[in-house]
């Protein structure tokens, strides 16, 4: 017997658009944005996520920069940022919900960006996602802990000394 189908699955949302300068070193790929990154188009829209406060630490970059000006920043240190899953039906802003994803093409991006030398991917969603498409992809990847304000396991200054491959490999 089949488990029934859920008469009102959630909608559909769509994610970001990747954020790149034009020689990205290093590629951050999330899982999917959270419902406020997603309200505010804005990747790690959460204040409590860490992803921001870990990127200060590394570049040195002033927290009260308004968000254009960050992601300027972080092209300019090599780093895009974009996530493993286009859309998806996911009520709420937990990875655990994710259904019916449909992902980016990180393979095209990998292509027409030749200067990648890593893809870091933020959490567990994230990297056990990627590995479903993962297969052609040359470009190494590595697997960090989740910025999320739901990873409690880390403190945030064990989540900077993990990050910090990113920074020393785009040198």
């Amino acid at each position: 017997m089949t488990a029934p189908q859920d008469p009102c699955p959630p909608p559909v949302s769509t994610g970001l658009l990747p954020v790149t300068g034009d020689t990205p070193k290093i590629l951050i790929l999330g899982s999917f944005p959270s419902q406020l990154s997603l309200r505010h188009a804005r990747y790690y829209g959460n204040p409590k996520n860490h992803f921001w406060r870990i990127m200060e630490a590394l570049f040195d970059l002033d927290p009260a920069l308004p968000y254009p000006e960050r992601i300027g920043l972080l092209a300019e240190h090599h780093i895009a940022l974009w996530d493993v899953v286009a859309s998806c039906s996911r009520p709420g802003s937990a990875d655990a919900q994710i259904t019916r994803p449909v992902f980016n093409d990180i393979a095209g991006f990998v292509a027409s960006h030749p200067t990648l030398r890593l893809i870091a991917l933020n959490g567990s969603t994230a990297t056990r996602l990627y590995s479903r498409i993962a297969g052609t992809i040359a470009v190494p990847s590595v697997a960090l802990p989740s910025t999320s304000p739901a990873n409690a396991r880390m403190t945030p200054d064990e989540k900077i000394r993990r990050w910090s491959v990113i920074r020393d490999e785009r040198e």
